[in-house]
Parts: structure tokens; sequence; C-alpha cells
């Protein structure tokens, strides 16, 4: 066989493009890019197989919001420059660069989290000047989203949020409106990160980012049928990003349809950055492989798994008979794939006391918000209308954190806060905190190595989903994960009889991701209990009321 060499190799390797994009033109017009249900690792592959380029798969998620978002109100903004960026990643791929996996790959992100030159609006009115108040623009992405963009990941917009994410449930105050659950229209879509669950679920992106600080990626990602990661606090950063309790619990996290997709935007969003210095409490509990790396079939097998009880909640004692029946049935199949379970491991150890005793929401750790939105308001920029707390009331003309204002209701719950919020420049005494965190994981870490335990799992939910306008959302691990400042990802487990998905969370200790997510793979691939958004609506019709 004779080589070609010089010119001719030149005119073999033009003639080899050229039929390879002619191959992705036909295959991008002759036959539009189905984007349903696409993962990562699918689409590197038809990437490298010249299937469709990044443009055009950029270009039928686009179409698919343009056709189904109507109905859904996923997003507050759209990024008018994605096709632009996707042709960028599609140059560099031609020129033979070695491109990071998530290269081309379609996201979205949580209104809160900034993008340099978007408003960061937090579903408030005010904060919006579609809705007739001012933006707030930041100058600098947030640290996860500058993470995005060197992995080459294509961010379409960004999503639907409540009133500074203060709903567990939905977004139904927010300036935007509605939000809507991709599964039914009329089912609660999750809060506060209501937008990225529905475009995820909805298929008009790959994965997104959510946030939390008491339920926020879990309780979309469980209404909805899709994988949420609440990382340990500290590993990934949350600069950049509106906060309710930046100092002490908030936590950026991937929402994704499957555990590999969120694994792998893990590895994209983990690690230390000059911006955050709470960071550098991830240095040495990063797996070096990545968290894809423990991803196969087995995990399961001897893993020692604690099941929720009374020692962990006061709502098991009324937990739901659908609910229990669910969470039976998945504790025989996690029995049936090898794990070990160990009951109500909690029980007497004093965990469930340390609870408020009206069984209420627990905001402690969010003693801070205001000092740490003073602080989020001072690094947007020369260019940003304020730069303090001070200055954003004074233009708005409301206190935030008084009667009328949107979080006067944390003032009520949280002396601290009541205390310091009219000095917002000064940092407020978290030692109160500081103990409560210490003791929770003191417990937490005594239980787990008594018990010899592995991970805990737990229902997500206490009962199926509600409506889409009602607006409580009650998470099972919100909020001693949160204040505790621990892991969890949330696995789709089946569905109820009345149809509303089911999810289980899978909870360990610091650090623990990486057991945690490969538990929740071997789960996903033998169960396959997640519910698929079919069907979408594509007309406005009726109200779901």
């Amino acid at each position: 066989m004779e080589y070609a060499t010089g010119s001719s190799r030149r005119l073999l390797l033009a003639m080899f493009a050229t039929s390879v994009l002619g191959m992705c033109a036909s295959y991008a017009h002759g036959n539009e890019v189905d984007v349903r249900e696409l993962t990562i690792s699918e689409i590197n592959k038809d990437f490298a197989q010249g299937r469709y380029t990044s443009e055009q798969l950029t270009r039928a998620f686009l179409s698919r919001i343009d056709q189904y978002n109507p109905y859904y109100n996923a997003f507050t903004a759209m990024n008018s420059k994605a096709l632009d960026e996707a042709r960028d990643i599609d140059r560099r791929r031609r020129a033979g660069e070695q491109l990071e996996p998530m290269a081309g790959i379609p996201v979205v992100v949580k209104d809160t989290i900034d993008m340099a030159g978007f408003a960061s609006t937090a579903g408030y009115a005010p904060l919006s000047s579609k809705a007739g108040g001012m933006d707030l623009i930041p100058e600098r992405d947030a640290a996860v989203v500058q993470r995005l963009r060197a992995a080459g990941a294509i961010i379409l917009g960004k999503t639907n949020v409540p009133v500074f994410s203060g709903n567990p449930a939905n977004a139904n105050d927010s300036w935007a409106g509605v939000t809507y659950n991709a599964l039914n229209r009329s089912w609660s879509p999750g809060g506060s990160s209501a937008g990225t669950a529905t475009a995820v679920a909805a298929n008009f992106a790959v994965v997104g980012l959510a946030e939390e600080t008491g339920g926020s990626i879990q309780n979309p990602a469980g209404a909805q049928s899709l994988v949420g990661i609440k990382p340990t606090f500290g590993l990934i950063p949350n600069s950049g990003v509106i906060p309710q309790a930046g100092s002490t619990r908030d936590v950026v996290g991937p929402i994704a349809r499957n555990v590999r997709d969120a694994a792998m935007t893990l590895d994209v969003l983990a690690g230390y950055t000059l911006d955050d210095p709470k960071t550098t409490a991830s240095f040495g509990n990063i797996p070096q492989q990545g968290y894809s790396s423990g991803l196969q079939p087995g995990a399961l097998k001897g893993k020692r798994i604690g099941l929720f009880g009374a020692g962990w909640s006061g709502s098991f004692a009324t937990l739901p008979r659908a609910t229990k029946q669910q969470y039976y049935k998945a504790v025989k199949q996690l029995e049936a794939l090898g794990a070990i379970l160990v009951d109500d491991p909690f029980a007497g150890s004093g965990l469930v006391e340390m609870a408020p005793a009206d069984g209420d929401y627990d905001a402690r750790g969010s003693d801070a918000h205001a000092y740490d939105l003073d602080l989020y308001l001072k690094n947007l920029g020369d260019s940003a209308q304020v730069h303090s707390l001070e200055q954003l009331q004074a233009r708005i003309g409301v206190n935030l954190f008084e009667a009328q204002g949107p979080l006067e209701y944390y003032t009520t719950q949280l002396p601290v806060l009541a205390g310091s919020y009219k000095t917002p420049t000064v940092a407020p005494d978290l030692s109160g905190f500081a103990n409560l965190r210490e003791n929770y994981l003191r417990i937490f870490n005594r239980v787990m190595d008594e018990n010899n335990l592995d991970a805990m799992v737990f229902p997500q939910m206490l009962e199926p989903l509600g409506d889409v306008y009602e607006g409580f959302m009650d998470a099972t691990t919100a909020s001693v994960i949160n204040i505790a400042g621990i892991p969890g990802v949330v696995v789709p487990s089946g569905v109820y009889p009345q149809g509303q998905p089911f999810s289980l969370i899978f909870v360990g200790r610091l650090w623990s991701e990486r057991d945690l997510i490969a538990c929740a793979y071997d789960y996903e691939q033998q169960v396959k209990g997640r519910l698929i958004a079919e069907n979408l609506q594509s007309t406005l019709g009726p109200s779901p009321e």
C-alpha cells in the first residue's frame, strides 16, 4: 500500500473534512438532532463520529426551548452568544485541539449565579429591569461559571427562582412568573432551583447548575425525577452567587438526568479557587481520578447503609403510608443489590433533639445573611449600580430584612441576624452556629463509626408532590445536612401510585461524594426508577389549577 505524502496528504485531509462537514450538515438539516435524553458521553461520541457539530446541537436545544419553554417558563434570560460560543468550540475541534468532555455541551445556570453582563435578579422584581426595577449586572462570572466556560460548556441561559430563593417548592412569586414541572404541569417543580430542574427534565439542556441552602438542589431533583448532588460545604466555590447563608451553608451543585452526567459536571466544578478561600478545605479530599471513576455495577454490594428512622427525624412518626410503601420497596431493592441495611442507627443519639421542637425549617446558619449579601454586592464590580446593601435598599426603597421586606421572616427566626442586619458591614458573631455544626458532626460521625456505616439512605421527600401552587416541600434531610455541611446525592427510585416521582437521597460523611455517587449509580443502573418527561405541551392551554 502506498501512503499519501505532501500535497496529496493535504488533499485527502481536505476531502475527509469536507465529507465530515457534509455528513454533519445532512444530519442537522435532513434529520434534526433529537436532543431528548442525550447524555454527555453520547454527545461526545456523536461529535467524534461527525454526526453533528456543537453549533447544530445548540441550535436544536434552542429550537426546543423556543417551542416548549413558553409553557414551562424555565428561564429568566437567554444567552444570545450561545451559538457563537458553540461555533468557537467547533473551530477548536476542527483544529485538532484536545477538548474537555464538557466542550460543546449545552447547560443552564440558576439565576442567582453570576454571569458577566447578565442581570442576577434573585427572582425579585425590584432587581429586574424587565419588571420595572434595576439590574444587578456583575462584571465577572461566578467561579463555577468560569469553570464551565473553561471546560467549553455552552451556557444557554439563566433559570428561574423564587424571590431570594426563599421557597422550597416552587418559583411562583418570581417576577418572571410561575415555573412548571416538566413531568406534569400541575405538580410542584421543587424549589428554589425550579428553573434548572425544569430545563433539565424538559431536555432544554443536558445538565444545570443549582444552589442549596436548605433543600434547593435536592427538592427540584426529587420533584422532577432527576439526579442532584448537594456537595460538602467548601467543595465547590459559591463566590459570585447571591447568598442566603454564603458563609455557612450555601453550596452549588449539578442537576442532571443521570448519575454519570452529574458526576462529570462535579469534576468540573470542584476544588480550590482564590475567589473563595473556604475551598482550601477541599485539598486532599477530591478523588484523583475524578468523581466518575467509581461508577460501576456492584458498588452497593457489602456496603453498610443506615435507614431512615425516628432517631434521624421526628417526621418519621408521621410518614405517609404511600411514602413508607415506596421507601420499603426501595429498601428491598438495596438489599437485593447486596447492601447491608442498618435500621435507624441514630436512635438515641441525640440528633433529633437538636432540631427545632416545632418541626419548622431550621434556618440557623443564615445569621450572616445581611453580611454575606453586602459582601456579594461589593464584588459586583465598579460598573454596578450599587455596591452595598445600604445603597441597594436606598435605591429600591425597601428594607429587605424589615416588615414588608422579602427577607423579614429570617429576622423573626434568627436573633443574631435580627441584631446585625442594620450593620451589615460588621461580621456577626457566628459562634452559636459553629457550635451547632460541631455538635451535629460529632453525633453524625460517632453514629457512622459505631455502626461501621458507609452511607445513609432516606426517602428524599416526606410525601408525594403537591400541586404547583402549594408553598412547601418537606425534605427528610433539610436542614440537618445543610447545617452539618455533609453531602447528599438524589437518585430517582420510582413512582407513587398517583404518578408523582419518588426519589432516594444517599447521605454520607464530609467529602464522601465519590462513594455516594457510586452507590447512586449502582442503584440507578439496576432499578431504572426515573420518570421521563414525554409529550411536552407545545401550545399554551388552560391553567393547571
